[in-house]
């Protein structure tokens, strides 16, 4: 059925996928919950004898997903299964998740279907909820004041009433305007900082200097915007650098002279999308001029107030973001804050001495206050810091995101989704208690349930995220809870996993390497290079391979699901890895002669190497990613190695031709390849790579991270702080390359907890790799590890049991700092 149609490409999710058009009617599964474009999809059994459902102008797919309830709706136009089940989803052979190299060689989406399926009364309230929100701040801020408005009214940091100056209003008290919050304070180009004195542009000499030119500036930008010269404020130097600051005050004091599109990545997405090639080479304001003009010259959208052609934009083509972010807000089960969070909708946190978020210019004042405010608790300023992270974490959550609220180290008591406006300082609904930092939530008690195991890190953080490994076990809890009723599974649960947003450290590779098209992972032993790579290969290709058996993108490293996930990849040809060395060369890797056996006996044949068979395998599927992942990349000679690929690997050369010497071939590197690189710089620093193959690549630093060894103890000595303290030596004395990864002390993934365990990595790991670092100067050694330990007379290391190693490196590395 979908089969040699036309292919779009579609976001949904802020995820990029390739729609397949259901030619008419869709295929009914017989126990499934999804929807079918293609009779010949491999989730189906015996199609031809399955039911359709008309879809005259093939939009069904749509109206499942924007649908408020899909079941009712569902049931309402008699979507059922053979079981008379509601049929609410769309499977993969309607809706494939493919790379992003792919979906942007697609049309995306023609805009007449989507006009076709869009209801605007759905943001009729959002629409003059940003009018309301305009006036208000209009009100407050007349713009006849604005010629002479002082800097009190305008800048963030004031010491009181934070809520009544003009950028405060801007970042936070307008969301139905649309969101700039993120970054630092510094796009609003004047701000009081958090121990009194004013930051500004230092082109000027002093505060005063710089908020006259700014406020020139902001009211230079509006007079050309309501006279029509939008593209003119790309020429007003002192709001140069506050683009979504500017772009949001238009929206406020010339409403109808742009779209509000306040980033100019999104501007130039939809630029893009309405008019491919337009946007390249002009500046932002004149981006965001050409962008409204389109969209007054289309009669499609005549009389759509402004608002809600963004609000349109945003549906049928939004910029392509992570997906909702998962974090959990641990609860007390002493004060009953679970029932609070019910009767409020909301999700929060007790930590009122610090007051608002919103009065804080960014999270190193809010850091700061927070340690200051907390000294007296007897926790390290470290594990303080730590503690304000989290807590800064409430003004990043947005509408859509997930909250898991918990009790304890393994409960759940429920998953919310944020809606309305996120973060707010809000009285406690118990009077008795003093306000907390809130976010609004609708929660769902279905997934209330104890987890298997407990979660460590629950017991001691309040806000932490929740791993995608972690996120399938709850999202499985209210299954586990039928099945615990019924003593046996149903036959169809119906169950959707949701893919959260990639962690931080996968995000950054993902990053890299779509930028790229190649990067290196890189630092020091045990930062978990090989593992970072495997997880993003699992994580990364998991998801975009629906329709390979075994693949499950949210295994947890070190289960029998990861590895089988690593298997089907690579045996699939998606996933290939290799190891460099100081033999490997160009035959291995790109093409060379090798011995065939013949009639005759043996002889020398051209052979493809590794890389060149995936390429080969990539060309003729351009909607997957394809991933080669090397490790101890720099242990081999790079130039000779790649060869003249080092010219086509770049991202603006791939589909270029190259002609290979031995065999005259014509030889492409698709888009659609990826190579991710490992490398150890306590062996060779990054800077002594061939400067053409250094150029080549993206770089992510991945530092030796305490926090996975946070509150994890062996005897007395707490392996974070013992790992901190002993990078800090090696720091001190060597260099950062040179220290020790956390990986050392999570075998299998698993912090290490006994003396006999952790002896044996010191004995066995960490040290020989200090000796080899300390070129055998003892007193240096002992620097690292204490004269208790080291014998810097005898030039030997003492012999000790594992219990009294333990404890000479507590009282080193521990009492000896203060830290305990």
């Amino acid at each position: 059925m979908g089969d040699g149609a036309l292919r779009f490409a579609v976001t949904v999710g802020g995820r990029a996928f390739e729609l397949i058009p259901s030619g008419g009617e869709v295929i009914l599964p017989t126990h499934g919950s999804k929807i079918h474009h293609d009779a010949g999809c491999t989730h189906l059994t015996d199609p031809d004898r399955l039911p359709r459902h008309p879809d005259p102008d093939g939009l069904l797919w749509r109206r499942l997903l924007d649908a408020e309830d899909p079941a009712a709706h569902a049931l309402s136009i008699g979507l059922r299964n053979q079981r008379g089940r509601p049929v609410t989803g769309v499977c993969s052979c309607a809706l494939r998740p493919v790379a992003e190299s792919h979906a942007e060689t697609l049309p995306y989406w023609p805009i007449d279907d989507a006009l076709r399926v869009f209801d605007p009364s759905r943001h009729q309230a959002a629409v003059e909820a940003a009018d309301r929100e305009a006036e208000e701040i209009r009100a407050a801020f007349p713009w006849e004041e604005w010629p002479t408005l002082s800097l009190d009214r305008y800048a963030l940091g004031q010491p009181d009433s934070p809520g009544q100056v003009y950028s405060h209003a801007l970042e936070f008290g307008s969301k139905a305007l649309g969101s700039i919050t993120g970054g630092t304070a510094k796009k609003h180009f004047v701000y009081r900082q958090n121990h009194g004195t004013w930051w500004h542009d230092k082109r000027y000499g002093n505060v005063t200097e710089a908020w006259e030119q700014v406020r020139a500036g902001i009211v230079a930008a509006v007079t050309a915007a309501r006279e029509g010269r939008v593209r003119d404020i790309d020429d007003i130097v002192a709001v140069r650098s506050g683009i979504m600051v500017v772009a949001k005050t238009l929206r406020v004091y010339a409403p109808e002279a742009t779209l509000p599109v306040y980033s100019d990545s999104f501007a130039h997405h939809y630029l893009d999308r309405l008019s491919p090639g337009s946007a390249a080479k002009l500046q932002p304001f004149a981006r965001k001029e050409l962008l409204k003009s389109l969209v007054d010259a289309d009669p499609r959208f005549e009389g759509w107030p402004p608002q809600l052609v963004w609000h349109f934009l945003d549906w049928w083509a939004p910029a392509r973001r992570t997906a909702a972010q998962v974090v959990r807000i641990g609860t007390s089960d002493v004060r009953g804050d679970w029932d609070h969070f019910v009767a409020g909708e909301i999700a929060a946190v007790d930590m009122d001495r610090v007051g608002d978020l919103h009065g804080y210019a960014d999270q190193e004042e809010f850091t700061s206050a927070y340690v200051e405010a907390y000294a007296d608790t007897g926790l390290s300023g470290q594990k303080l810091s730590a503690r304000a992270a989290e807590i800064w974490r409430l003004l990043d959550l947005r509408v859509g995101d997930r909250v898991v609220a918990t009790t304890g180290r393994s409960e759940v008591l429920g998953v919310g989704r944020v809606v309305g406006d996120g973060y707010a300082w809000l009285a406690h609904l118990d009077s008795e208690r003093p306000p907390w930092h809130a976010v609004t939530v609708r929660w769902d008690e279905e997934y209330a349930g104890k987890l298997d195991e407990p979660v460590a890190d629950w017991g001691t953080s309040v806000v932490t995220d929740v791993p995608s490994a972690l996120w399938r076990k709850i999202q499985r809890l209210p299954l586990a809870r039928h099945v615990g009723a019924s003593g046996e599974a149903p036959e169809d649960s119906g169950e959707t996993v949701e893919i959260p947003a990639l962690d931080e450290d996968l995000q950054l590779i993902d990053d890299a390497l779509e930028r790229r098209g190649q990067t290196v992972l890189f630092g020091p032993p045990g930062t978990g290079k090989t593992f970072h790579a495997l997880r993003y290969a699992v994580r990364r290709l998991g998801e975009l391979s629906e329709d390979l058996p075994g693949v499950d993108p949210l295994a947890e490293p070190g289960s029998k699901e990861f590895g089988a996930t690593l298997e089907s990849l690579s045996e699939s040809g998606r996933l290939t890895v290799v190891t460099f060395h100081p033999s490997y060369g160009y035959e291995d890797f790109v093409e060379g002669l090798r011995p065939v056996k013949g009639t005759t006996g043996l002889s020398l044949e051209p052979t493809a190497g590794v890389f060149k068979r995936v390429c080969e395998t990539a060309a003729g599927n351009p909607g997957q990613l394809y991933l080669v992942i090397v490790d101890e990349l720099n242990r081999g000679n790079l130039p000779r190695i790649l060869g003249e690929l080092i010219t086509v690997l770049e991202k603006d050369k791939r589909g270029l031709p190259v002609t290979l010497p031995l065999t005259g071939d014509t030889f492409r590197v698709p888009p659609n390849v990826r190579l991710l690189g490992t490398m150890n710089t306590a062996d060779r620093s990054v800077r002594m790579l061939d400067s053409a193959v250094r150029r080549r690549f993206a770089f992510v630093e991945l530092l030796p991270d305490s926090r996975p060894l946070r509150d994890r103890r062996v005897d007395q000595l707490h392996l974070a702080d013992f790992l901190d303290e002993l990078n800090r030596r090696i720091r001190t004395h060597l260099d950062r390359e040179k220290q020790i990864g956390h990986a050392f002390f999570l075998p299998e993934g698993t912090a290490v907890s006994t003396a006999a365990e952790f002896a044996a990595i010191i004995r066995g790991e960490i040290l020989p790799l200090l000796q080899e670092y300390a070129y055998d100067d003892y007193g240096l050694l002992a620097a690292f590890l204490g004269e208790g330990l080291v014998d810097t007379v005898a030039h030997t290391l003492r012999d000790v049991s594992d219990e009294t190693l333990v404890t000479l490196l507590y009282e080193e590395l521990q009492v000896g700092t203060g830290a305990e």
